[in-house]
């Protein structure tokens, strides 16, 4: 069995991470460059940093943070918000980032993700989706965009197979109606997009102690899940997260000589 992966993301805003429940109300987390510092010595595999304000405020990401993480980290990492066009991407892998991820621009406009994987690799694509429970939909689930205020009426799985036909090498599922919430990941979101995708599906929102990344990984076939608040709160830690998984019989790399 591959090991799964758990990530910890990062939500920044002006510069400084934050954390909310379902996309509101964010409090002041810290600094990205010393959270990527901590977590990378404590032994993750990679790392995802949000700019979730550049779009809304019609600016690029910030180049220069991403450069700080990366010269602070010897890990892949992924970087999304404010990514417009195939110049932006250029400039965030320039500076240092593994992967680009693209929401509510490859809504906008689906040809990104292919001109993105024909310049950069489909490896390099990551597609994140907002998806909300909706019984209209025929997958139960409508996606979102711009943080959850706009619903687009595209079902998630047709939007999810079209990214994956279009060239993404990775889906991010996050779900609107778990996210912040600790109480676990929408399972059934999560299966309905493994089971019909041949790439890594990324289980996102809601995660809240080790069950619920078992869960995840068992029962929705998750490739790798996404944790925010519970790491940064210290109520958690990424060591101690992945020895319970272990222990469980759950394949995961584990950190043998300490980072420095």
């Amino acid at each position: 069995m591959l090991t799964r992966r758990i990530i910890p993301c990062l939500d920044v805003i002006r510069g400084r991470v934050t954390k909310g429940v379902k996309f509101q109300n964010n409090a002041d987390i810290g600094d990205p460059v010393e959270l990527a510092t901590r977590y990378y010595r404590e032994g993750c595999d990679e790392l995802v940093v949000y700019d979730i304000t550049a779009s809304a405020e019609s600016r690029p990401i910030d180049i220069e943070m991403v450069r700080r993480v990366a010269r602070a980290i010897q890990i892949p990492f992924t970087v999304g918000g404010g990514v417009s066009s195939l110049a932006d991407m250029r400039n965030v892998l320039a500076a240092g980032a593994e992967k680009i991820s693209l929401n509510s621009l490859a809504v906008a406009n689906p040809g990104i993700i292919t001109q993105g994987a024909d310049a950069f690799g489909v490896q390099c694509m990551v597609i994140a989706v907002d998806p909300v429970r909706n019984d209209a939909m025929p997958s139960g689930y409508e996606i979102t965009t711009h943080g959850f205020r706009t619903r687009t009426g595209l079902d998630a799985l047709a939007w999810a197979r079209e990214a994956e036909r279009l060239g993404a090498g990775e889906i991010v599922v996050n779900s609107v109606d778990a996210d912040g919430t600790r109480q676990g990941f929408d399972l059934a979101l999560t299966r309905v997009l493994a089971d019909a995708l041949r790439i890594p599906v990324i289980a996102s929102g809601g995660g809240g102690n080790a069950q619920h990344l078992y869960d995840v990984f068992t029962l929705a076939r998750a490739d790798a899940a996404i944790l925010a608040g519970i790491l940064h709160s210290g109520e958690h830690t990424l060591a101690a997260l992945k020895a319970d998984l272990a222990a469980r019989g759950l394949p995961m790399r584990m950190l043998a000589i300490p980072r420095r």
